[in-house]
């Protein structure tokens, strides 16, 4: 007796993608609302402040690059501290190749804008598990996952910047930022590498609090990554 995997279309591989997505609103509207609310408060016009949004969609990146701003950096460290954060997009788009790099071009420039953390790791765990899928599939599957959170992104982040041109500035929203840095980082301390690493931005960062422009948190980001970096080898080494 024979089986046959019967393929799915890409309208339900889509609509299934859509299901998947939908979890991810409920941390999303807090977030991306957060994100216009500070964003308002740091000065940005409303047209700057959705551009952020409809360009990069990078939540962390963002509140980055809003925080170096906020200490009046150079253009050219706003641009490397969120190129530091977005690094992992480009290991996302190197393990996306296998399964989408067959797609039209329009198709992988469209995946490449809705890259982010959410689609990705959705999309990936769903190949791994259906193998079969198609490449059409698999491309639907993505945009699926992708249409909930995006344009809700962006419509949330207006919503924080309204809301944010309606707080009085007395009430003073700065502290907003490190605690949301502080609650995104915070889970993410998991093993002994990481504790390092964080332990090694503290104290760099505040040695090199006097530089101008932001400097010093680049400094201390790039400490932390070595820092991680060599521990992670070492008690590797040690394991084995």
């Amino acid at each position: 007796m024979t089986t046959s995997t019967a393929k799915v279309p890409a309208k339900s591989a889509y609509l299934a993608g859509v299901r998947d997505g939908l979890p991810f609103v409920i941390m999303l509207i807090p977030f991306a609302t957060l994100f216009g609310v500070v964003a308002t408060d740091a000065g940005l016009t409303l047209a700057q402040a959705m551009g952020f949004s409809v360009l990069v969609i990078a939540g962390a990146s963002q509140f980055a690059a809003l925080q170096m701003m906020v200490e009046n950096a150079a253009l050219p460290f706003v641009m490397l501290a969120a190129l530091a954060v977005n690094l992992r997009m480009a290991m996302y788009s190197a393990s996306l190749v296998p399964y989408l790099g067959a797609a039209p071009l329009w198709q992988r420039a469209l995946v490449s804008y809705l890259n982010f953390d959410q689609t990705y790791i959705t999309s990936v765990t769903r190949y791994e598990a259906r193998p079969e899928m198609s490449v059409a599939d698999r491309v639907a599957y993505f945009l699926g996952v992708a249409t909930p959170i995006t344009p809700l992104w962006v419509i949330m982040t207006l919503v924080g910047i309204l809301a944010g041109a309606a707080i009085p500035d007395a009430w003073a929203l700065d502290f907003i930022m490190p605690i949301m840095f502080l609650a995104m980082v915070a889970p993410m301390i998991k093993s002994v590498a990481h504790v390092a690493a964080a332990a090694a931005s503290i104290i760099v960062a505040l040695a090199f609090i006097s530089l101008p422009s932001g400097t010093g948190l680049l400094m201390a980001a790039a400490a932390a990554m070595v820092t991680g970096a060599v521990v992670e080898i070492w008690t590797e080494g040690w394991r084995k």
